[in-house]
């Protein structure tokens, strides 16, 4: 049972014990779950990190790896990589006087990223599973005209709808608008959860309050990964932080979005929340990815869909 009081999202995951927030996306996406997380450390649950990682994970030592394609990342971990948003991560975990492991997943397709989540839930005695997406193209379907950047979030979307032994597995998407960039129609993304809601999949949204300690910690935690990966500060993030402190329109916080027009607003603090397996059903190619084993497959699986698609659904402009 649900109540106005608590949004159905937190409601699932507050009836967990172990939860894995997990970035769908690669890059800082882990990042966009900090709030989330802390909120529910404070509850009492015990909250566990991992993401997909773009960094040169197969550079590190034999020591890092749990199981194949699942490697354990400290603040203490040695890469020549400057670009490591998971170590950042446990950097500011440590900080902080909280646990600081941050599993990674190097790119790979859908059966080794399986497997790989599936020892990390036996290790860990994970009990949900929270996939979380800086911005909204994970609830992309497959025919629309953008799909923004598919390949890291459906593999994972993929991987975690086969671990059907995990009594909660959802999806929570911050950062509204960001993926304009990338050629999403957030109206198609609006329509898409209005399917996922008459399905009974849509958890609702929620928005993080400015003045709540989560908001403190997150926009710190921002802060600091941009502190320690100068040259490739996350654009996405960057922009929920912005929104956060109450900013609006074409805010100019790095030089990577000198030749872009943002339009920070309210709306990318808001959270979107989906259950795994509606999002899943809903999907059109998803079953297409299932015997993948390189993210390569991945892209060329999605590519072949798109291209014999008789027509994609075309943007669509709000109307108001």
């Amino acid at each position: 049972m649900t109540s106005l009081l608590q949004p159905p999202l937190l409601t699932r995951l507050l009836a967990a014990e172990r939860i894995l927030v997990a970035g769908a996306g690669g890059g800082f996406d882990v990042y966009a779950g900090l709030p989330i997380a802390l909120a529910l450390r404070a509850a009492g649950r015990e909250v566990h990190f991992a993401n997909s990682s773009f960094s040169s994970l197969h550079g590190l030592g034999m020591d890092v790896w749990e199981a194949p394609e699942l490697a354990r990342i400290t603040p203490d971990t040695r890469s020549a990589d400057r670009y490591f948003p998971e170590r950042s991560l446990a950097r500011w975990l440590r900080a902080h006087q909280l646990p600081d492991t941050v599993w990674a997943f190097p790119p790979t397709g859908v059966q080794p990223l399986r497997s790989a989540y599936r020892a990390l839930v036996e290790l860990l005695g994970i009990d949900a599973i929270l996939l979380v997406d800086g911005g909204t193209d994970i609830l992309m379907r497959g025919d629309e005209a953008g799909l923004g950047t598919p390949e890291e979030d459906m593999a994972s979307l993929a991987a975690v709808a086969g671990l059907h032994g995990v009594p909660q597995r959802l999806v929570a998407c911050l950062g509204f608008g960001i993926d304009a960039y990338h050629g999403v129609s957030h109206s198609l993304v609006l329509e898409n959860l209005a399917a996922l809601q008459r399905a009974g999949g849509y958890l609702g949204a929620f928005s993080v309050p400015a003045d709540s300690a989560e908001a403190a910690l997150y926009l710190d935690a921002v802060a600091h990964a941009r502190d320690d990966c100068p040259e490739h500060p996350s654009i996405v993030q960057g922009s929920v932080a912005a929104a956060l402190r109450g900013e609006f329109g074409d805010v100019r916080f790095t030089e990577r979005t000198r030749d872009s027009a943002l339009f920070i607003n309210p709306l990318m603090t808001l959270y979107f929340g989906v259950t795994v397996e509606a999002l899943a059903a809903h999907h059109l190619y998803l079953d297409r990815l299932e015997n993948t084993v390189l993210l390569g497959q991945v892209a060329s699986a999605i590519g072949r869909f798109q291209d014999a698609l008789p027509r994609q659904r075309p943007p669509r402009a709000f109307p108001h």
